[in-house]
């Protein structure tokens, strides 16, 4: 693509050397360089791209996008000075691809807990609706039906743009992508064009990241703050935070709720281990999923589907025949008895949401038995809240490892017990081995007791010391559930 047309309605503080030279690709990592690039030179929070400069030139790139020009600037090479090379990044990158989030209908969602759930299964009722999508979650990227390994909840922004344009290019008419806090403070949305922006919720996660919850919550609302007026916003007014989504958006404004009058009301009727009994707008319906956390994922997944114009009766039918997310409130049943539910939840807010979900349906006679722990090198201070719900609401909790990555898996627990309050500690034990502690649940389970084992949901890994181990809580509980049947 030739520069001119790349720079469409990017603000340019000043052009150095060839104004319109051929480009053959947009990196924004040196080492990715080819001949005829385009590097963009980015302050990042580890390194500065300024600094690599040269390196991208050494490897063939021709055009150098930054914020600082080098004091030598070479002849051959075109400098090209904005104010934020990573705003420009993007869209750079939307232009490089064709602008494809103009093409297609874009959803984005965003909040805490609830993302990879409400964008997958948005993901699964259009294509019971008969539509080809594409979805970016935190399990998997999807063009239709191809499937990519994911490497981040919120992908590069060049990464984005190249999955949304083989997306338009095999006639996908609607996206459907999780927008992680990280990604948004990190620019990969910039140059994105979304029709809608859900708003799920926002409780403690990302500290080590943002800091203060303050910040963490600015950096949510700038994404409904950055959308168009011809988009629409739909946040979740039961969070005391989701009309603070809506303060300065120039979107148009819906809301949904359990609790509180909104565009789109819901309610439960019935629920067990095998689905709800639900009312949305006045219409009941039949859904396989349970819990009151899934709910609102449902309730967000109709609001957007109304709001991209189809019919609410075929909306409905098209939610009843949606199957369970992967990873997200997952049951198994032992031959012995004993149930299992495999969740995510990693963060307070989710483990408390699954073990209220689980202590509403269950009688009382079964025990709740609570596998989990916390992940190394993140957030600390949600640790010790970790261990007061699940000591609180469970008959038995069992803290282990989760990711220790670089931590000693017994700080962790340790960090995690101190959160237990003194009335709770005869209901509670920890085992470091993730293995041995669930092997210990089953031990301890007798028919019809509910074990849920928490924090890795669809993660088919452990990560020790920077090295993934293979490991997978439902093949485990399998294994195990079989072993020792037998």
């Amino acid at each position: 693509m030739n520069l001119e047309t790349l720079l469409n309605r990017i603000p340019v503080v000043e052009i150095i050397g060839n104004t319109n030279p051929a480009v053959s690709e947009i990196v924004f990592d040196s080492r990715k360089a080819v001949e005829n690039s385009l590097y963009v030179a980015i302050k990042g929070t580890v390194s500065d791209g300024h600094s690599f400069i040269n390196t991208a030139i050494e490897k063939g790139a021709k055009v150098v996008v930054c914020e600082d020009l080098p004091e030598n600037l070479r002849r051959e090479i075109t400098f090209i000075k904005v104010k934020d090379s990573s705003k420009v990044l993007g869209q750079l990158a939307s232009n490089f691809y064709g602008n494809p989030s103009e093409k297609l209908s874009l959803i984005g969602i965003t909040g805490t807990n609830g993302k990879t759930s409400a964008t997958t299964l948005l993901f699964d009722i259009f294509k019971n609706l008969g539509f080809q999508s594409a979805l970016i979650s935190t399990v998997e990227y999807r063009i239709a039906d191809e499937i990519f390994p994911s490497t981040h909840t919120t992908p590069d922004v060049l990464t984005l743009n190249k999955i949304l344009a083989k997306a338009v290019e095999i006639g996908c008419e609607y996206a459907f992508m999780e927008v992680s806090s990280h990604g948004i403070d990190q620019n990969r949305t910039e140059g994105l064009h979304f029709k809608i922006a859900g708003f799920t919720n926002i409780t403690h996660d990302h500290l080590d990241y943002h800091k203060t919850f303050d910040a963490y919550l600015k950096t949510k609302k700038r994404f409904f703050d950055d959308l168009n007026a011809d988009s629409i916003a739909i946040t979740n007014i039961d969070d005391k935070n989701g009309n603070v989504m809506l303060q300065n958006t120039k979107a148009k404004k819906k809301t949904y709720a359990l609790k509180t009058l909104a565009d789109y009301h819901g309610r439960i009727l019935e629920a067990d281990f095998n689905g709800m009994l639900l009312n949305f707008n006045g219409k009941e319906f039949w859904s396989t999923l349970t819990g009151k956390f899934n709910v609102y994922n449902l309730l967000l997944a109709y609001a957007v589907t109304i709001e991209c114009g189809f019919h609410e009766e075929d909306v409905l039918k098209a939610i009843s025949n949606l199957k369970r997310v992967k990873g997200r409130f997952e049951t198994l049943k032992s031959e012995g008895g004993i149930f299992f539910v495999v969740d995510y939840a990693h963060t307070p807010d989710a483990l408390e949401n699954i073990l209220d979900s689980i202590n509403e349906i269950r009688t009382k006679n079964e025990r709740l038995i609570t596998v989990f722990g916390c992940g190394g090198d993140r957030d600390h201070a949600k640790r010790p809240e970790m261990g007061k719900i699940a000591t609180r609401k469970s008959t038995l909790a069992i803290i282990t490892s989760d990711n220790p990555r670089t931590e000693d898996p017994a700080e962790i627990i340790k960090q995690i017990e101190a959160g237990v309050e003194p009335q709770y500690y005869s209901k509670y034990t920890a085992i470091p081995d993730r293995k041995e502690a669930i092997k210990m649940a089953i031990k301890f389970a007798e028919p019809k007791d509910i074990i849920l084992v928490a924090g890795k949901g669809h993660e088919d890994y452990q990560e020790i010391n920077g090295v993934k181990h293979h490991f997978d809580d439902k093949e485990v509980i399998m294994e195990l559930s079989q072993l020792m049947s037998k």
